[in-house]
């Protein structure tokens, strides 16, 4: 996967490819899925949920340039594969993720690999990660139709926020959020056709 989906896509940085080379991807999707948990594709869990393709976290995770000090927070975590893929190399995960099967699936797969440095916490993914104040690296583990700015302002100065941001009939566009200085800039990284997360589909707009 790292050599022939990762690499190829510019996911260089070798701390990055090394976190995604240590976990075992097949433990963290239910067992049905286990044959294609490698496959270049988003995975569907049910109820609307994805793993997200392996080539788009990891050029997400890459552009969150999270140092080993960093305390990280991951927005609708379900099987926590991102959140165990961050843990190596920062000091700290928060997983939000308010459905208590694809909690409970990823708290296997952190047992199953020794990660400590992540904890989930099951509650409403829109409110982000209310255990600490901020944080330096947020990653939302699917597509958003906007970044909430309730989730922005947990976001510490000197932080990164990424995600995928798809907007209706749009394709969707990877987006870093950086905080310096209190003020907030956003840039497009790549294209990405992540499925939205369904909590953060937004309503259908009224047509007369």
């Amino acid at each position: 996967m790292v050599d022939c989906q990762l690499r190829p896509n510019t996911v260089t940085d070798e701390r990055v490819t090394a976190a995604f080379r240590a976990l075992r991807r097949e433990l963290f999707v239910p067992e049905g899925l286990r044959a294609t948990a490698y496959a270049d594709r988003d995975l569907p869990l049910g109820k609307g949920r994805y793993l997200m393709a392996p080539m788009v976290a990891a050029r997400l995770i890459q552009a969150l340039a999270i140092a080993r000090g960093d305390a990280a927070l991951v927005v609708g975590a379900g099987v926590g594969y991102e959140a165990a893929a961050i843990a190596r190399l920062g000091r700290s995960v928060i997983a939000v993720e308010e459905d208590p099967e694809l909690a409970r699936l990823g708290r296997a797969a952190l047992v199953d690999h020794g990660i400590a440095a992540v904890k989930y916490v099951e509650e409403p993914a829109v409110q982000g990660g209310r255990v600490r104040p901020a944080y330096d690296a947020i990653l939302i583990a699917g597509a958003v139709t906007e970044i909430p700015a309730k989730i922005e302002a947990q976001l510490a100065e000197g932080g990164r926020l990424a995600a995928v941001v798809r907007t209706p009939g749009n394709v969707g566009r990877a987006t870093l959020v950086t905080r310096t200085g209190g003020i907030l800039a956003h840039r497009v990284i790549f294209d990405a056709a992540t499925p939205l997360l369904p909590e953060f589909a937004g309503k259908p707009a009224f047509v007369f």
